[in-house]
């Protein structure tokens, strides 16, 4: 297992399943975009982020959720209806919502002290959606689980996730300095666009968990 063929099968997986990802996530994320347009517009550019923060943890769990569900399925080669998959996503959706809330304050506040240990708290904590999602563990014990499972594997996972954000940064930087004040029709298209492609780092870490749960079993 290596960060490259890593992220050669999630690239595969997602140019597959494109259209049935697009359909599934999609429309949440236009949503969410556009929420946090019209909160922008209400509130100005000073804004306090909290608002924005309080926005994604409306819509990221869910369609996060609904997106692990799909993973999971696909990859078993069962076909399940995506309204049962946003059905059982709207179920976990409070503990999903209790354990991102957790994960991103403790992430904060290990970037506030220094930037190495937020990144640290991050990557143990990047399979805990997996484990509340599809293993049904409980919002602290799929954190425990989550940093046991990445133990010894920090610079793997780490060159698998700036691989995926590290394009995506580039595209908004290029996008910002094409577009410094876009309409807002281009602009809830960019945000739309780029949370679309972001779900690249969902698919990629899916299949590490996959791959190291198999190496633990066997």
């Amino acid at each position: 297992m290596t960060p490259y063929s890593v992220l050669r099968d999630s690239l595969r997986f997602f140019r597959l399943h494109l259209a049935g990802i697009a359909q599934l996530c999609l429309p949440l994320l236009v949503l969410e975009a556009l929420c946090s347009q019209l909160l922008l517009q209400q509130l100005g550019e000073n804004a306090n982020p909290g608002y924005a923060l309080l926005i994604s943890l409306l819509f990221y769990p869910l369609y996060t959720a609904a997106l692990i569900l799909y993973l999971d399925t696909r990859t078993h080669g069962k076909d399940i209806p995506k309204r049962d998959l946003f059905a059982r996503a709207l179920q976990l959706w409070p503990q999903m919502t209790l354990l991102i809330l957790i994960s991103s304050l403790l992430t904060m506040a290990g970037l506030a002290l220094f930037i190495f240990p937020g990144v640290w708290i991050m990557i143990n904590l990047v399979f805990a959606e997996f484990f509340l999602v599809l293993r049904g563990r409980p919002v602290v014990q799929a954190m425990r689980d989550s940093a046991s499972m990445t133990t010894g594997h920090f610079m793997a996972i780490l060159v698998c996730l700036l691989s995926v954000v590290a394009p995506l940064w580039l595209i908004d930087g290029l996008l910002l300095m094409a577009f410094p004040d876009p309409q807002p029709g281009v602009s809830l298209l960019i945000d739309s666009v780029g949370g679309f492609l972001q779900l690249l780092s969902t698919v990629v870490m899916y299949r590490f968990f996959m791959l190291r749960e198999a190496q633990l079993a066997g």
